[in-house]
């Protein structure tokens, strides 16, 4: 079998679904090895506009039901992008979000899905850390993450050392300024930890700490809702100044 099912250490990953895969092809074609139809999606609209955007690519198009049923872990999956791994670099004169140990593959497609809606092309992940390459990854993100720049760190300290002239602002329930108090400068990077334990408290203490207001009803927000509310507040601030 000349591919299997994705394994977080192999040097190829997968898409599953078409308008994943489309993304994945109008965004990273260089990297695209094969896409892999089943059958019964024939009445898919979008598998013509696959097998153009291969043609274009010089990408092998096949049809082989079993070989999809095999590498998707869901029914009704009609289309599977394999592409090889590849290596990338963050912008340094753009806004960056940092994510410190985020574990769910689901969040941080959702959250790479969000950061191109708000013009924010650069995520840095904090070893240890989702695999961004996971497919359910490049799912949740509905292809963002082939739009997106992300770079992995040992630590938070190897990130601010490479990006030095970012004003940090740390996201934390107890941070030091309420968000919409705050203004962002145009060079920012929002910080945020991990969906079960947050930020250590030591990063109040680095840039500006911000927290976002909420009621006592719950104790803190989802990260990719927390994520979205920081990203429109520090596009808001910035329009209107």
């Amino acid at each position: 079998m000349r591919w299997k099912p994705y394994q977080r250490d192999s040097d190829v990953a997968y898409t599953f679904g078409v308008f994943p895969t489309i993304e994945l092809l109008q965004q990273q074609p260089g990297q695209v090895r094969e896409v892999l139809l089943h059958p019964d999606g024939q009445r898919n609209s979008g598998l013509e506009h696959l097998r153009a955007l291969g043609v274009a690519a010089g990408v092998p198009v096949t049809v082989d039901a079993k070989l999809v049923e095999r590498l998707s872990p869901k029914e009704n999956t009609y289309a599977v992008g394999v592409y090889a791994k590849y290596a990338m670099t963050l912008a340094t004169d753009a806004p960056h979000v940092v994510l410190v140990n985020p574990s769910d593959m689901g969040n941080l497609g959702t959250i790479l899905r969000t950061l191109l809606a708000f013009g924010v092309f650069n995520l840095a992940l904090i070893r240890p850390a989702a695999d961004v390459f996971d497919p359910r990854c490049a799912r949740a993100s509905m292809g963002a993450l082939f739009g997106a720049r992300v770079a992995y760190y040992d630590d938070f300290e190897a990130y601010r050392t490479a990006y030095g002239g970012h004003h940090l602002y740390p996201l934390m329930t107890n941070g030091a300024a309420q968000l919409p108090a705050v203004r962002f400068q145009p060079l920012f990077t929002l910080v945020f930890g991990s969906e079960s334990a947050g930020l250590p408290d030591a990063f109040r203490m680095r840039g500006t700490s911000v927290t976002i207001p909420q009621s006592a009803a719950v104790d803190s927000l989802n990260l990719s809702a927390a994520v979205a509310v920081a990203l429109y507040a520090s596009q808001t601030a910035q329009s209107v100044e």
